[in-house]
């Protein structure tokens, strides 16, 4: 997926971000299971396919399924032509139209061979304007990923001032937070927030105008909604556990992330399962002392895009890798 930028659609169209890395690090094959939890519009999935692999692909927005006919098709032209194809009807790709924290609720513990995730927003949904996700151009207040749950209007209009505040300065990482809350609880007073522009228009007053910034000066605000808006942090926690669960001994899990809210968990994820950290997120089933480490990293550092990806893929800027792969040891959650 990708950050959340205000560079032009027509100047950075999709690309799926690190993709030849995130394929590598999976290392897939002929007969291997992998999970793409982020689906979109199948990037990862048509490469995952392309090794020989089965995907199961999990997406939470039910406008991705405009994309699955090339991948049925591929799929079942593949394996139909295959030694071990049972009919012509079998075939390598499946979307689960749901959260990829929900994997759990569809396949069994220790079943597949990969999980990659490419958190955030995808360029799909940011450069489709009645998302509401960006501020380049106009639409309606929404940022929604799946099709229930509030939208940012409700928050933007519902939540008291503190709170609004918090949201803000927690996920946007907004320093300005309280004094954005102010200049939007007293325009809401006027009239309710309805388009993505209009509360463009307000955070900027509110911060004074771009005095020569690179970023708008609602890139975070923007953020901090967004993430609020679909529980994101609280999602990757979910779907880290739910990795664990099912993959195999061997398995291997890679991860992109965007920003550092979702970098931080995922790292400390990670080195806690891997035995290089005694202590972490209060969210995450913690193992014992002793318990054996449930991963091993495949890179101690995060694997950031070289320059080349960056010129063809401005978005990627910040982009990073983190990969690890499944141990013989039990999931920490049943560990405790």
């Amino acid at each position: 997926m990708t950050e959340l930028s205000d560079t032009p659609p027509e100047v950075a169209p999709h690309v799926s971000v690190l993709l030849g890395e995130v394929v590598g690090a999976l290392a897939a094959g002929p007969g291997d299971v992998v999970i793409d939890g982020t689906f979109g519009a199948g990037g990862y999935t048509r490469a995952i396919l392309a090794t020989g692999a089965t995907v199961i692909a999990f997406d939470r927005d039910p406008s991705v399924q405009r994309f699955t006919a090339e991948f049925t098709a591929t799929a079942n032209s593949a394996t139909a032509n295959s030694a071990t194809a049972n009919s012509a009807t079998d075939s390598r790709f499946r979307l689960i139209e749901d959260r990829f924290s929900q994997i759990t609720a569809y396949l069994e513990d220790a079943s597949v061979d990969g999980v990659t995730l490419d958190l955030g927003v995808s360029s799909m949904q940011l450069d489709e304007a009645e998302r509401g996700f960006s501020f380049m151009r106009d639409g309606p207040l929404d940022m929604r990923m799946g099709a229930d749950g509030p939208t940012a209007a409700d928050l933007v209009n519902d939540l008291d001032q503190v709170e609004l505040a918090r949201i803000l300065y927690v996920y946007g990482e907004e320093h300005a937070s309280r004094r954005i809350a102010s200049f939007l609880v007293k325009r809401r007073a006027e009239r309710p927030f309805t388009r993505t522009l209009d509360l463009a228009h307000v955070i900027e007053r509110a911060l004074g105008g771009r005095k020569g910034a690179k970023a708008h000066p609602a890139t975070r605000s923007f953020q901090g909604l967004r993430i609020a808006v679909n529980a994101e942090l609280e999602e990757l926690e979910a779907g880290l556990v739910a990795a664990e669960r099912v993959l195999k001994p061997g398995g291997r899990l890679a991860v992109v992330t965007f920003h550092s809210l979702e970098d931080r968990i995922v790292k400390t994820f990670l080195a806690e399962r891997a035995g290089r950290t005694p202590g972490g997120s209060r969210h995450l089933p913690q193992a014992p002392a002793g318990a054996p480490a449930s991963f091993q990293l495949i890179s101690s550092k995060a694997i950031a895009p070289g320059e080349a990806e960056l010129a063809v893929n401005p978005r990627a800027r910040s982009s990073k890798l983190r990969a690890a792969v499944r141990t013989q040891a039990p999931v920490w959650s049943d560990a405790r």
